[in-house]
Protein backbone atom coordinates (compact mmCIF):
# COMPACT_ATOMS: atom_id res chain seq x y z
CA UNK A 1 0.00 0.00 0.00
CA UNK A 2 1.35 3.31 -0.94
CA UNK A 3 2.11 5.98 1.44
CA UNK A 4 1.36 8.74 -1.06
CA UNK A 5 -0.97 9.14 -3.44
CA UNK A 6 -0.63 11.79 -6.05
CA UNK A 7 -3.57 13.27 -7.48
CA UNK A 8 -3.11 15.17 -10.93
CA UNK A 9 -6.06 16.78 -12.42
CA UNK A 10 -5.09 17.41 -16.28
CA UNK A 11 -6.87 18.95 -18.87
CA UNK A 12 -4.63 19.57 -22.34
CA UNK A 13 -1.36 19.54 -20.72
CA UNK A 14 1.92 19.63 -22.39
CA UNK A 15 4.34 19.20 -19.37
CA UNK A 16 2.05 16.21 -17.83
CA UNK A 17 4.06 13.66 -19.44
CA UNK A 18 7.90 15.15 -17.92
CA UNK A 19 6.18 16.00 -14.70
CA UNK A 20 5.02 12.33 -13.91
CA UNK A 21 8.49 11.26 -15.25
CA UNK A 22 10.00 13.71 -12.50
CA UNK A 23 8.05 12.81 -10.10
CA UNK A 24 8.47 8.57 -10.35
CA UNK A 25 12.64 9.67 -10.31
CA UNK A 26 12.39 11.70 -7.28
CA UNK A 27 10.51 10.22 -4.91
CA UNK A 28 12.22 7.87 -1.99
CA UNK A 29 8.99 6.68 -0.95
CA UNK A 30 6.09 4.00 -1.67
CA UNK A 31 4.03 6.84 -3.90
CA UNK A 32 1.16 6.42 -6.58
CA UNK A 33 0.74 8.98 -9.38
CA UNK A 34 -3.34 9.11 -10.03
CA UNK A 35 -3.66 11.17 -13.48
CA UNK A 36 -7.31 12.06 -14.80
CA UNK A 37 -7.55 13.56 -17.66
CA UNK A 38 -10.18 15.65 -17.68
CA UNK A 39 -11.98 15.06 -21.20
CA UNK A 40 -9.05 14.34 -23.56
CA UNK A 41 -6.58 11.59 -24.17
CA UNK A 42 -3.21 13.51 -24.25
CA UNK A 43 -0.16 11.74 -24.72
CA UNK A 44 0.83 8.09 -24.48
CA UNK A 45 0.22 6.81 -20.93
CA UNK A 46 3.63 5.89 -19.08
CA UNK A 47 3.91 2.29 -18.39
CA UNK A 48 4.58 2.40 -14.55
CA UNK A 49 2.66 0.04 -11.77
CA UNK A 50 2.59 3.05 -10.15
CA UNK A 51 0.87 5.30 -12.38
CA UNK A 52 -2.76 5.27 -13.03
CA UNK A 53 -5.01 7.28 -15.53
CA UNK A 54 -8.42 8.05 -15.48
CA UNK A 55 -10.08 9.06 -18.49
CA UNK A 56 -13.37 11.49 -18.45
CA UNK A 57 -14.79 11.49 -21.47
CA UNK A 58 -16.56 14.70 -21.44
CA UNK A 59 -14.84 17.61 -19.54
CA UNK A 60 -16.07 17.95 -15.91
CA UNK A 61 -14.14 20.06 -14.63
CA UNK A 62 -10.98 20.24 -11.69
CA UNK A 63 -13.32 19.67 -8.71
CA UNK A 64 -14.66 16.79 -10.32
CA UNK A 65 -11.67 15.38 -11.25
CA UNK A 66 -10.05 16.24 -7.75
CA UNK A 67 -12.98 14.10 -6.59
CA UNK A 68 -12.25 11.15 -8.71
CA UNK A 69 -8.65 10.48 -8.19
CA UNK A 70 -9.58 10.79 -4.07
CA UNK A 71 -12.24 8.34 -4.48
CA UNK A 72 -9.15 5.45 -5.63
CA UNK A 73 -6.69 6.95 -4.00
CA UNK A 74 -4.88 4.07 -1.60
CA UNK A 75 -2.09 5.90 0.60
CA UNK A 76 -2.37 7.17 3.71
CA UNK A 77 -1.88 10.84 2.93
CA UNK A 78 -3.49 12.61 -0.16
CA UNK A 79 -1.14 15.25 -2.39
CA UNK A 80 -2.89 17.18 -5.18
CA UNK A 81 -0.87 19.13 -7.69
CA UNK A 82 -1.41 20.47 -10.90
CA UNK A 83 -0.52 19.34 -13.97
CA UNK A 84 2.40 21.57 -15.17
CA UNK A 85 5.16 21.65 -11.80
CA UNK A 86 8.36 20.47 -10.76
CA UNK A 87 9.19 18.70 -7.17
CA UNK A 88 12.48 18.90 -5.08
CA UNK A 89 13.91 15.07 -4.63
CA UNK A 90 12.27 13.33 -1.77
CA UNK A 91 9.63 15.66 -1.61
CA UNK A 92 6.91 12.52 -1.25
CA UNK A 93 8.89 11.63 2.10
CA UNK A 94 9.83 15.58 3.48
CA UNK A 95 6.29 16.36 2.62
CA UNK A 96 4.63 12.66 4.27
CA UNK A 97 7.22 12.63 7.32
CA UNK A 98 6.35 16.47 8.72
CA UNK A 99 2.28 16.01 8.36
CA UNK A 100 0.89 16.10 11.93
CA UNK A 101 -2.99 14.08 11.39
CA UNK A 102 -5.14 17.90 11.32
CA UNK A 103 -2.60 19.91 9.39
CA UNK A 104 -2.84 20.64 5.55
CA UNK A 105 0.67 21.29 4.54
CA UNK A 106 1.76 23.38 1.31
CA UNK A 107 5.48 22.90 0.37
CA UNK A 108 7.52 26.14 -0.64
CA UNK A 109 7.01 27.44 -3.74
CA UNK A 110 9.14 28.19 -6.79
CA UNK A 111 8.43 29.29 -9.99
CA UNK A 112 8.64 26.51 -12.74
CA UNK A 113 10.47 27.60 -16.22
CA UNK A 114 9.49 24.79 -18.02
CA UNK A 115 11.07 24.84 -21.21
CA UNK A 116 14.70 24.37 -19.33
CA UNK A 117 12.24 22.18 -16.65
CA UNK A 118 14.38 24.21 -13.27
CA UNK A 119 13.01 26.67 -10.56
CA UNK A 120 13.87 30.04 -10.86
CA UNK A 121 15.70 30.02 -7.24
CA UNK A 122 16.20 33.96 -8.25
CA UNK A 123 12.57 35.28 -8.19
CA UNK A 124 11.49 35.34 -4.43
CA UNK A 125 10.39 32.05 -3.38
CA UNK A 126 6.05 32.08 -2.22
CA UNK A 127 5.91 30.57 0.80
CA UNK A 128 3.15 32.85 2.26
CA UNK A 129 -0.58 34.30 1.27
CA UNK A 130 -3.14 35.63 2.80
CA UNK A 131 -6.82 35.83 1.85
CA UNK A 132 -7.94 39.57 0.32
CA UNK A 133 -10.72 41.50 1.40
CA UNK A 134 -13.73 41.30 -0.35
CA UNK A 135 -13.76 43.76 -3.36
CA UNK A 136 -15.92 44.25 -6.13
CA UNK A 137 -13.80 43.10 -9.51
CA UNK A 138 -14.61 41.27 -13.06
CA UNK A 139 -14.80 37.47 -10.80
CA UNK A 140 -17.34 39.04 -8.40
CA UNK A 141 -16.99 40.29 -5.09
CA UNK A 142 -14.51 37.50 -3.47
CA UNK A 143 -12.13 36.90 -1.36
CA UNK A 144 -9.00 35.20 -3.01
CA UNK A 145 -5.42 33.87 -2.54
CA UNK A 146 -2.42 36.44 -2.32
CA UNK A 147 1.07 36.70 -2.18
CA UNK A 148 2.00 37.71 1.50
CA UNK A 149 5.73 39.17 -0.01
CA UNK A 150 6.07 41.13 3.65
CA UNK A 151 5.29 37.94 5.87
CA UNK A 152 7.72 35.70 3.41
CA UNK A 153 10.95 38.41 3.67
CA UNK A 154 10.26 38.93 7.54
CA UNK A 155 9.97 35.05 8.06
CA UNK A 156 12.63 33.50 5.73
CA UNK A 157 14.88 32.64 8.35
CA UNK A 158 12.00 31.88 10.70
CA UNK A 159 10.56 28.39 11.62
CA UNK A 160 11.02 25.49 8.69
CA UNK A 161 7.32 24.69 9.23
CA UNK A 162 5.26 27.47 9.46
CA UNK A 163 1.51 28.27 10.09
CA UNK A 164 -0.08 30.15 6.97
CA UNK A 165 -2.93 31.65 6.35
CA UNK A 166 -3.88 30.23 2.99
CA UNK A 167 -1.90 28.66 -0.11
CA UNK A 168 -2.26 29.51 -3.71
CA UNK A 169 -3.98 26.53 -4.81
CA UNK A 170 -1.41 24.51 -7.37
CA UNK A 171 -0.56 22.10 -4.16
CA UNK A 172 -1.05 20.64 -0.97
CA UNK A 173 -0.58 17.57 1.29
CA UNK A 174 -3.24 16.11 4.13
CA UNK A 175 -3.77 13.35 5.75
CA UNK A 176 -6.59 11.23 4.00
CA UNK A 177 -8.37 9.96 6.94
CA UNK A 178 -8.49 13.49 8.72
CA UNK A 179 -9.37 15.08 5.19
CA UNK A 180 -12.44 13.09 4.08
CA UNK A 181 -13.08 13.62 8.01
CA UNK A 182 -12.79 17.74 7.78
CA UNK A 183 -13.34 17.98 4.34
CA UNK A 184 -14.85 15.17 2.46
CA UNK A 185 -15.17 15.69 -1.60
CA UNK A 186 -14.86 18.80 -2.87
CA UNK A 187 -18.33 20.54 -3.30
CA UNK A 188 -18.65 20.91 -7.64
CA UNK A 189 -22.20 22.31 -7.54
CA UNK A 190 -22.04 25.54 -9.74
CA UNK A 191 -24.16 27.56 -7.79
CA UNK A 192 -21.40 27.65 -5.05
CA UNK A 193 -17.62 27.15 -5.52
CA UNK A 194 -18.39 25.95 -9.21
CA UNK A 195 -16.62 23.10 -11.13
CA UNK A 196 -13.12 25.12 -10.78
CA UNK A 197 -12.58 28.17 -8.42
CA UNK A 198 -11.98 28.61 -4.50
CA UNK A 199 -10.51 25.77 -3.57
CA UNK A 200 -7.92 27.28 -1.24
CA UNK A 201 -10.60 29.22 0.54
CA UNK A 202 -12.83 25.78 0.48
CA UNK A 203 -9.73 23.68 1.72
CA UNK A 204 -7.99 25.63 4.11
CA UNK A 205 -10.85 27.38 5.54
CA UNK A 206 -12.50 23.66 6.47
CA UNK A 207 -9.19 23.16 8.09
CA UNK A 208 -8.39 26.50 10.04
CA UNK A 209 -11.83 27.05 11.25
CA UNK A 210 -12.94 23.26 11.67
CA UNK A 211 -10.12 22.70 14.28
CA UNK A 212 -7.17 21.89 11.75
CA UNK A 213 -4.11 23.91 10.85
CA UNK A 214 -2.40 25.07 7.23
CA UNK A 215 0.90 24.95 7.28
CA UNK A 216 4.13 25.63 4.86
CA UNK A 217 6.62 23.23 5.21
CA UNK A 218 10.64 24.78 3.75
CA UNK A 219 12.32 21.64 4.23
CA UNK A 220 11.04 20.87 0.51
CA UNK A 221 9.95 22.90 -2.36
CA UNK A 222 8.22 22.51 -5.83
CA UNK A 223 8.23 25.02 -8.90
CA UNK A 224 4.58 25.70 -10.19
CA UNK A 225 4.36 27.30 -14.05
CA UNK A 226 5.59 30.78 -14.18
CA UNK A 227 2.90 32.76 -14.83
CA UNK A 228 4.53 34.93 -17.85
CA UNK A 229 5.22 31.80 -19.93
CA UNK A 230 3.73 31.70 -23.34
CA UNK A 231 0.38 31.52 -21.96
CA UNK A 232 0.02 34.84 -21.10
CA UNK A 233 1.54 35.96 -24.04
CA UNK A 234 -1.24 34.31 -25.96
CA UNK A 235 -0.29 31.18 -26.53
CA UNK A 236 -2.57 29.32 -24.87
CA UNK A 237 -1.17 25.86 -24.89
CA UNK A 238 0.58 25.47 -21.63
CA UNK A 239 -2.32 25.88 -19.55
CA UNK A 240 -5.99 24.78 -20.29
CA UNK A 241 -7.41 24.75 -16.61
CA UNK A 242 -8.83 28.87 -16.67
CA UNK A 243 -11.33 30.30 -14.77
CA UNK A 244 -14.19 31.41 -16.84
CA UNK A 245 -17.07 33.75 -15.87
CA UNK A 246 -19.80 31.17 -14.76
CA UNK A 247 -17.63 30.87 -11.60
CA UNK A 248 -18.13 34.90 -10.79
CA UNK A 249 -21.48 33.78 -8.87
CA UNK A 250 -18.75 30.72 -7.34
CA UNK A 251 -16.98 33.98 -5.70
CA UNK A 252 -19.37 35.97 -4.46
CA UNK A 253 -21.36 33.17 -2.90
CA UNK A 254 -18.08 31.52 -1.38
CA UNK A 255 -16.81 35.02 0.76
CA UNK A 256 -20.53 35.48 2.25
CA UNK A 257 -20.81 32.35 2.81
CA UNK A 258 -17.29 32.33 5.03
CA UNK A 259 -17.88 35.64 6.18
CA UNK A 260 -20.70 35.18 7.57
CA UNK A 261 -20.24 31.85 9.23
CA UNK A 262 -22.80 29.83 7.35
CA UNK A 263 -20.38 26.55 7.11
CA UNK A 264 -21.55 23.71 9.35
CA UNK A 265 -19.59 22.24 12.01
CA UNK A 266 -17.16 25.37 12.47
CA UNK A 267 -14.70 25.84 15.72
CA UNK A 268 -13.79 29.25 14.94
CA UNK A 269 -15.64 32.21 13.38
CA UNK A 270 -13.80 33.94 10.16
CA UNK A 271 -12.41 36.75 12.28
CA UNK A 272 -10.96 34.14 14.56
CA UNK A 273 -8.58 33.79 11.30
CA UNK A 274 -7.89 37.15 10.49
CA UNK A 275 -6.94 38.42 14.13
CA UNK A 276 -4.48 35.01 14.28
CA UNK A 277 -2.59 36.57 11.58
CA UNK A 278 -3.29 40.71 12.05
CA UNK A 279 -2.74 42.86 10.71
CA UNK A 280 -3.85 41.16 7.25
CA UNK A 281 -2.93 43.11 4.02
CA UNK A 282 -6.45 45.23 2.07
CA UNK A 283 -8.25 44.18 5.70
CA UNK A 284 -9.93 47.60 7.46
CA UNK A 285 -9.36 47.77 10.96
CA UNK A 286 -13.40 48.52 11.39
CA UNK A 287 -14.50 44.87 11.99
CA UNK A 288 -17.88 45.88 11.00
CA UNK A 289 -16.83 46.49 7.37
CA UNK A 290 -15.78 42.36 7.56
CA UNK A 291 -19.61 41.42 7.57
CA UNK A 292 -21.02 40.59 3.58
Amino acid sequence: MPDLSVIIPARNEIYLTKMITDLLVKSQGETEIIVILDGYWGETPIDNPKVTYLHLGQAKGMRNAINLGISIAKGKYLMKSDAHCLFAPGYDVALTKDCAENWLVIPRRYSLHAAEWRPDKRMTVKDYHYLSFPRPSSYGCGTFPQEWRERTYRRLSGPEIDDTMTFQGSCWVANKKYFMKQVGFLDDRMETYSTFSGEPLEVGLKYWLGGGEVKVNKKTWYAHLFKNENYYRGRSKDRKYKKDLKSVAGHTWAAKHWLNNEEPNMVHPFSWLAEKFWPVPTWPEDRELWKI
